[in-house]
């Protein structure tokens, strides 16, 4: 048994604590770090830290759960608005109290690498997480699980719930292909494990052969994430994609050279799946120590950019067309996975196409051979960490109580309401670079639609340290409807354009 295997071996105790009325003094570490690939890192550059304070909704797990005290660990601390405007969301009776149980550990050194990284380097703050931690129950939540948060594991001896790095791979688009198929869950046609631009080629004469109709491909480097490593190409009318010389030969090998460089790391071609209505979804699953599967969630994920790839925000529930195939789906791919030796948070990423008109209406049958009420669902993609859907989902649950029904698809309040969310990561505009966090809370509690403790209902934000850098941040607006909660999206919008035209000089 290796240390780290002696650390995990209190992860269960220490997830029991880590539950409403449990009654349990006991601390939760927050490490939103990101370990990932310098290309991603640079990619992403001054935007990390932002990125990291998605998971400040955490902090009102101190109220859910009133034996729990947290530690958020970041590469650069809040501003005080922001703080504030997270324990506002907490009725006024319990604020200073929950405030209380919560502790924020910066930690910038300017290098660009993981808040777990950085904290190795530093026994001075290890020492004092040790002294916070003292003899209680104990745990790390993670973004995701390499080698150094691992080594940070078993440095502050708190066992960590997320999966350890050996099995990482399993998350990585090739493998993730086969855990798919292994699992049942329908894939689209194609190939893993392609290195080369003639790798590429010959999988998309593969699937060219197998599916003339085929209306492109996707090529998807093995360790990527929101879509940043794919690569859409349309091959309806290209060449012959053996012939060396051809359009299709030259359009792949003359994709930028990082990306070739990082695709000799691995990565699949697939079909790319098409329909009059087209859909991306995901479920999220949580695998519990003692290898129990939980869906917790599934969503509607909006995506964008020039490929139409790049991961932009969520609604939840997903369309009850299809949700309880993807909850289905979802914990067939958690038994797979659990018996590899993974635990903790992950998600399925799917597309679900239909041939039908859009907004035709669909009943709620469901059958077993990846179709649902005509919709058409795959498997895509295992993302073995936190991901897009993860923090607007613990902001909904720290605020309103309760638990996902995959067979209904819905939420269901501890009070038995419902309630859905719009999230979003990327409301920005180059007019609202520089506007304050304060600013922009002020403006959207002046609008009316900030999250009330009374209603449950509003909009909590996220981000807001991205205003300083590019004018961007995010919410997640929960309301009773996807329509109301749309429209509280849409209220913000114009409530921060307001704001940033009242600021502007002359």
């Amino acid at each position: 048994m290796t240390p780290f295997d002696d650390v995990q071996r209190r992860l269960g105790e220490a997830l029991d604590a880590n539950r409403a009325g449990s009654g349990v003094d006991h601390v939760l570490i927050v490490l939103p770090s990101y370990s990932v690939s310098e290309s991603i890192l640079s990619h992403y550059g001054n935007r990390i830290a932002s990125l990291e304070h998605r998971y400040l909704n955490a902090l009102l797990i101190a109220d859910r759960i009133r034996s729990c005290e947290i530690l958020f660990i970041s590469t650069r601390r809040p501003d005080a608005a922001t703080l504030d405007g997270y324990f506002d969301l907490v009725p006024a009776d319990r604020r200073d109290e929950v405030r209380s149980r919560v502790a924020l550990l910066d930690i910038d050194d300017g290098t660009p690498r993981s808040v777990a990284a950085k904290l190795l380097d530093r026994e001075d703050l290890l020492d004092d997480i040790r002294r916070r931690v003292g003899a209680r129950p104990a745990l790390i939540e993670p973004w995701n699980v390499t080698d150094a948060e691992v080594a940070l594991a078993v440095a502050l001896g708190v066992p960590i719930n997320g999966t350890r790095p050996e099995l990482r791979g399993l998350g990585f688009k090739s493998e993730g292909r086969r855990v798919l198929a292994r699992a049942g869950v329908p894939i689209p046609l194609g190939r893993e494990d392609v290195r080369t631009v003639d790798d590429v080629l010959a999988a998309i004469h593969v699937i060219r052969t197998e599916r003339p109709m085929a209306p492109g491909i996707v090529i998807k480097h093995d360790d990527s994430g929101a879509g940043d490593g794919n690569v859409v190409i349309d091959v309806g009318p290209l060449d012959d994609p053996r012939e060396p010389d051809g359009t299709l030969h030259a359009r792949i090998a003359g994709l930028p050279e990082w990306y070739l460089s990082d695709l000799q790391q691995g990565g699949v071609v697939e079909e790319r799946i098409a329909g009059n209505r087209f859909m991306s979804p995901s479920a999220q699953v949580d695998i519990r120590p003692d290898g129990r599967v939980i869906v917790l969630a599934t969503h509607e994920q909006i995506l964008g950019g020039e490929s139409g790839q790049v991961y932009l925000g969520c609604r939840f529930p997903a369309d009850r067309a299809y949700s309880p195939a993807l909850a289905t789906h979802g914990e067939a791919v958690g038994r797979v996975l659990a018996s590899q030796g993974a635990v903790g948070r992950f998600s399925v990423d799917f597309v679900a196409a239909s041939a039908g008109d859009a907004g035709a209406p669909a009943d709620d049958a469901i059958d077993g051979g990846g179709r649902s009420n005509g919709w058409s669902v795959y498997g895509i993609e295992i993302n073995l960490r936190k991901g897009g859907t993860t923090h607007p989902y613990a902001a909904l649950r720290n605020v309103v109580p309760g638990r996902y029904d995959p067979a209904a698809g819905r939420w269901i309040s501890e009070s038995g309401d419902t309630r859905v969310y719009s999230a979003t990561d990327n409301l920005v505009d180059s007019a609202w670079q520089g506007l304050s966090p304060a600013a922009v809370i002020q403006a959207v509690r002046l609008a009316g639609v900030m999250f009330d403790p009374a209603t449950r209902t509003g909009v909590i934000l996220h981000m807001l340290a991205g205003l300083a850098i590019d004018g961007r941040f995010g919410l997640t607006a929960i309301a009773d409807t996807t329509a109301a909660a749309d429209a509280m999206q849409a209220e913000v919008k114009a409530a921060v354009d307001r704001l940033a035209e009242s600021t502007r000089p002359g």
